[in-house]
């Protein structure tokens, strides 16, 4: 794309794109309540410059912003578009080639903290929203859209108001787009997001550190029964040792297996893409069977005695491990904590005491590949890339889409536009400025395609 050459409207949408990427809303950092609170409004400002009735709802925390179309007459279909205007801390800003909210454009795409995850994609919705309420014949399907400002600290207050929000969020499908294609050129449509259940376990031994020449041999080293107890929960082969883990593990439809083997996957590329020595997991399942079919355990910190320069031969007193799950449809993140503690209980080594604590979870969603709102997404970016989209599923979790199924008993688009090198939550994050584009056009015929299958039954 040759970004000297945009129409007019291409030069509003990646002005408004960069605009609110400046703005740096970072919903956990309580120095920056102002700029979250600045990012609410710049959506406030543009929704209603477009005709749409706005809402600003508070929250305990950060607001969500609630807008909707014209509601036509007779029967039509209602879509509720969710996104969110939060964005992850920088970081270590040293590690960033350019300034990371200061939007900065190089070989076609734009770096800055938000750029994907979710200011641009969230965007691609907002600005087709806003063209469509405003087209000539007026609006021939009912669009409301629900964007937070605590996607990123784990939605709580969205999570604790949907049920008193429902009437007013009401809807045949939800279409969100926080995702990914499949592969550069592939888009997707993604039929599934696995669940969460995470925690903290820490182990305690001695009442203080101990030098490990005096007193090593004598006491149980909470390291080393962490370890044991970490080790406990998975066996060589990949397969996640707690009793009664998999009691609700469905197997995965032979037609989906299929479909999955023919797609443009090829597992070293894969390897170095992630540069692993070599690819590990549950044996008997394929590379994306494990990541986006199948539950896995993961340890995601751990700590414990000297983490300093140089050697301090320490026998620590505690040590503590933060670990994930990630589910599969049907299992219950409660469950999966009650078969937790009995396993941390029976396999916990003498000498030392532990406390595990439930941080939070989630459980799997899927969508019905056969549903009609698949099919007119597909039209959309089939028309709009010029790709078919393939169907996949997501290993990763947005908890609130489980709870927007579960409170408003609607189907579910997932419409990623980004790609997998994105860099989300990392420095450099991007996001491809064609298909911020392309992901507007695609938007923008989804609203067309959903006029052409009326109402849900």
């Amino acid at each position: 794309m040759n970004l000297d050459q945009l129409d007019p409207q291409q030069q509003s949408d990646l002005n408004d794109w960069m605009e609110l990427i400046r703005i740096p809303s970072i919903s956990s950092d309580t120095s920056r309540v102002s700029d979250v609170e600045r990012a609410a409004d710049w959506l406030v400002e543009k929704l209603s410059m477009s005709g749409l009735t706005v809402e600003k709802i508070p929250t305990k925390r950060h607001p969500m912003i609630f807008a909707e179309t014209a509601k036509p007459d007779g029967d039509h279909v209602t879509v509720l578009v969710y996104g969110h205007y939060d964005v992850q801390p920088a970081g270590d800003e040293s590690l960033w080639t350019s300034p990371p909210f200061e939007p900065t454009i190089r070989d076609g795409n734009l770096y800055a903290r938000g750029a994907t995850d979710d200011k641009g994609q969230m965007l691609t919705h907002v600005q087709s929203v806003c063209r469509y309420a405003n087209q000539a014949s007026g609006p021939k399907i009912h669009i409301k859209l629900m964007i937070e400002g605590e996607e990123e600290v784990g939605s709580a207050n969205l999570d604790e108001m949907l049920p008193q929000l429902s009437d007013k969020l009401a809807c045949d499908v939800l279409v969100i787009s926080d995702s990914s294609q499949f592969a550069d050129g592939q888009p997707a449509i993604t039929l599934g997001l696995r669940g969460i259940a995470t925690y903290e376990l820490s182990v305690y031994g001695p009442g203080r550190d101990l030098h490990s020449g005096a007193f090593g041999g004598t006491v149980m080293n909470p390291a080393i029964a962490l370890c044991h107890l970490m080790s406990s929960m998975i066996d060589a082969e990949g397969r996640i040792a707690i009793d009664g883990f998999y009691d609700s593990v469905k197997p995965q439809s032979e037609s989906e297996i299929e479909a999955w083997k023919n797609l443009p996957h090829d597992d070293e590329t894969y390897r170095e893409s992630v540069g692993a020595i070599e690819l590990f997991g549950e044996s008997g399942f394929s590379t994306n069977q494990r990541r986006w079919a199948r539950p896995t355990f993961d340890i995601n910190g751990l700590t414990s005695g000297h983490q300093g320069e140089g050697v301090m031969t320490v026998l620590p007193s505690t040590a503590s491990a933060k670990f994930s799950f990630r589910l599969v449809p049907d299992q219950d993140p409660q469950a999966i904590s009650r078969a937790l503690q009995d396993h941390v209980q029976k396999h916990c080594p003498k000498g030392v005491r532990y406390d595990l604590k439930a941080d939070h979870g989630a459980g799997a969603m899927v969508v019905d590949a056969d549903s009609p709102f698949v099919d007119a997404a597909a039209n959309a970016i089939t028309d709009t890339f010029g790709v078919s989209p393939v169907l996949i599923r997501e290993g990763g979790s947005i908890p609130i889409v489980g709870r927007f199924q579960e409170v408003l008993r609607c189907d579910c688009l997932l419409l990623g536009w980004g790609l997998d090198d994105d860099n989300l939550h990392a420095p450099d994050e991007k996001f491809r400025i064609a298909d911020y584009f392309r992901g507007i056009d695609a938007s923008g015929r989804l609203w067309q395609e959903l006029e052409g299958i009326g109402k849900k039954p």
